[in-house]
């Protein structure tokens, strides 16, 4: 087993990617810290874990609240008396246009979102350096990459997530801390069955070149990864999950295309190759030209 005598935090374990992320760690061997706002969802899933032969606690806790984020990591140390692995997978969102979102709405994301990682990454990392090192992974998001719709707040937070995570990567390395991170693309979640409108999935399967949604399980295997040893040498990295969304181009089906209509970048029909350019505008021919 990969984690055998690890201990390891979880945040946002509650449910969907942070609930597949602790069990794929409890899998694989380690002591899996179940953290979550929501008490009650952290000890359910701590409870399916042990019910599957695992080990693990849940702790309620809300990583933008520094006191309870240093109760998170107190708390651990003196159920297990060591912390291997911390997955800050903690967050929140919205989609919500730039002109419509509110200053709360806006400082609320960044909080549990950026501070909260990096409160959670700092008091880790101190208690990591207590036993000769450790392994952090935080969940970023194509959205901290890529300019979308209605993410300007939560892209915003993420974008934050992917440089603290390289710069965390940089001072902590050679103290014994790697720090990387994901970013997922879009994930079949019940958060995502639940908001993600009709014309939002068809937006994402047009182009994400394998055509379908991440799966839960699929976030977790890359997360186990970037903490186990085997990536020993990968420190600072943001491995992209999500399916070819941030390598695409222009993506289109070639069979649809006719082999007698010639049309224009705008979408016009031209009458002929040479009158007008990529962009439809009329070319000046030698006729138009006397």
């Amino acid at each position: 087993m990969r984690f055998q005598d690890d201990v390891a935090i979880v945040t946002g374990a509650g449910r969907g990617i942070g609930e597949a992320i602790a069990a794929a760690l409890a899998a694989e061997g380690a002591s899996v810290v179940v953290a979550d706002i929501d008490g009650a969802s952290a000890r359910r899933v701590a409870g399916e874990i042990v019910a599957s032969g695992g080990q693990a606690i849940a702790i309620r806790s809300d990583v933008a609240e520094p006191a309870q984020v240093n109760a998170l990591i107190g708390d651990t140390l003196a159920q297990f008396g060591r912390l291997d692995v911390l997955v800050n997978n903690a967050g929140i969102g919205s989609n919500k246009p730039v002109l419509e979102t509110t200053l709360e709405e806006w400082e609320l994301q960044l909080r549990v979102n950026l501070t909260g990682t990096f409160l959670c990454g700092q008091a880790a990392a101190k208690a990591m350096l207590k036993n000769n090192g450790g392994r952090i992974v935080n969940i970023a998001s194509i959205s901290g990459q890529r300019g979308g719709q209605g993410r300007g707040a939560y892209g915003a937070s993420k974008a934050g997530v992917i440089l603290l995570t390289k710069v965390m990567a940089v001072e902590l390395a050679p103290l014994g801390v790697r720090v990387n991170a994901v970013s997922p693309g879009p994930v079949d979640t019940d958060q995502s069955r639940g908001t993600h409108t009709p014309s939002t999935r068809q937006a994402y399967y047009d182009r994400i070149p394998v055509k379908r949604y991440g799966e839960r399980e699929e976030i977790a295997a890359a997360v186990l990864f970037l903490a186990a040893r085997e990536s020993s040498f990968v420190n600072g990295h943001v491995l992209n999950v999500d399916g070819g969304f941030n390598a695409a181009g222009l993506v289109f089906d070639a069979s649809a295309d006719g082999e007698a209509t010639n049309t224009a970048g705008n979408g016009a029909v031209a009458h002929a190759a040479a009158e007008r350019n990529g962009n439809g505008r009329l070319l000046k021919t030698a006729a138009s030209a006397k």
